[in-house]
């Protein structure tokens, strides 16, 4: 077995995948369609970050690609359609860079109502400006979270322990944590907001939520943050209202067109403009969160390898059994949930006098998964049979 790990993943995941007894290429930067469907050839698992878009092409082009795996939170840079329907199983980060992400928010918060970043060029360029003006505490202000999932939701929780008072604003229901008050529309929130951070993912209904309008809804001096996605903001929108005074301070760590790799040129409508933070989408990037999201998502890896366990793919039904025994062989089979589909395939391990020892099965919409333990071993003439049924997608023994 062999992976392919893009993007500088950390060396977590390498030692896990390697200690599994996979076959492991790393490649520092990002890779386009072409190269990476030259890349993935022979490849059952890939991981990659958010750079690398995993087309319906690149899926189609490697039918021996069994998982890939998200090692960041989002999974929109990849063809979730396209993958389950061949069969490969998808992970990610849900959890693991959240602290990381959150604590960036309220230093650039605070640096901004205190404009550190402009005191910090001057100190460097020899001006001693001491003075308070136009500088705040956050303690009393109030913040407006746009998206409350699981980054948004802890933000709220640390902002409200600094003091602040937060609103929030996501299209599901979400429980209100602490003291922090729900807004029924996104106007409601930017009307009572001095600060508003965008914490919503990347699916294309997305894309430029935040534009001239909404910017012009915000109140006259407010702060803005956004350390989602950057097709979400429109940012020659944001630059006006900055360069009016309308918006006070920006904090931005994503952007609608990213450099690949380290290194790489980078130019933006933002650059320049006093008491604005820019980073290289960074949220996430601490040494903590990093080697959590190495170890989880390989983990998740080598487990959906090893035993067929599809806990927390974000596409295939849940099953999660522990790892194969030695004196039996474990049947993966991703299907069609249509009727009879089981008692079909099971009757198939009937016509060749295999007994089964146990069974479990998970269907998620349109798709079925069922993960069979037999006593000893299988023939592969059982195996052509199965994987020839119509309702197959997918059909493999666990490593």
């Amino acid at each position: 077995m062999k992976a392919l790990l893009l993007e500088n993943i950390h060396p977590e995941a390498e030692r896990l995948l390697t200690e599994r007894g996979i076959e492991l290429e790393t490649v520092k930067g990002a890779l386009d369609e072409d190269e990476l469907i030259d890349a993935v050839r022979d490849v059952q698992l890939l991981g990659i970050r958010s750079k690398t878009t995993v087309t319906e092409r690149v899926i189609s082009s490697s039918p021996q690609l069994v998982g890939i795996g998200a090692f960041c939170i989002g999974t929109n840079q990849i063809d979730l359609s396209a993958a389950t329907g061949h069969g490969v199983a998808v992970f990610n980060a849900p959890f693991s860079n959240t602290r990381s992400v959150v604590e960036l928010v309220i230093a650039e918060i605070i640096s901004m109502a205190r404009h550190l970043t402009d005191k910090n060029a001057k100190m460097h360029a020899g001006v001693w400006d001491k003075s308070a003006t136009g500088a705040h505490e956050v303690r009393g202000r109030t913040l407006g979270i746009v998206g409350y999932g699981n980054i948004g939701s802890q933000l709220s929780v640390i902002a409200e322990a600094l003091g602040m008072q937060v609103y929030f604003y996501d299209v599901a229901d979400k429980l209100a944590l602490g003291n922090a008050r729900r807004c029924e529309t996104l106007d409601e929130l930017l009307e009572v907001s001095e600060t508003v951070s965008l914490h919503v993912d990347g699916r294309p209904g997305n894309a430029g939520l935040f534009g001239a309008e909404q910017f012009a809804k915000m109140r006259p001096r407010s702060l803005f943050l956004n350390l989602c996605r950057g097709i979400v903001v429109d940012h020659e929108a944001l630059r006006a209202q900055l360069e009016s005074g309308h918006i006070a301070g920006a904090a931005v760590d994503v952007f609608p067109s990213e450099p690949k790799k380290t290194g790489d040129p980078f130019t933006s409508s933002l650059q320049g403009i006093p008491n604005v933070i820019l980073t290289p989408h960074v949220g996430g990037s601490t040494e903590e969160a990093q080697e959590d999201i190495g170890r989880f998502v390989a983990g998740k890896l080598r487990d959906y390898l090893g035993a067929g366990a599809t806990t927390m793919s974000v596409n295939l039904p849940t099953v999660q059994l522990d790892g194969t025994p030695t004196d039996r062989t474990r049947i993966l089979h991703i299907h069609r949930n249509v009727p009879g589909v089981l008692a079909t395939a099971n009757g198939v391990l009937a016509d060749f006098g295999v007994n089964i020892d146990s069974q479990s099965l998970s269907t998620r919409g349109d798709l079925g998964y069922v993960i069979t333990d037999v006593a000893g071993g299988v023939p592969a003439e059982l195996l052509d049979k199965l994987g020839s049924l119509p309702e197959t997608i997918r059909l493999r023994l666990a490593d």
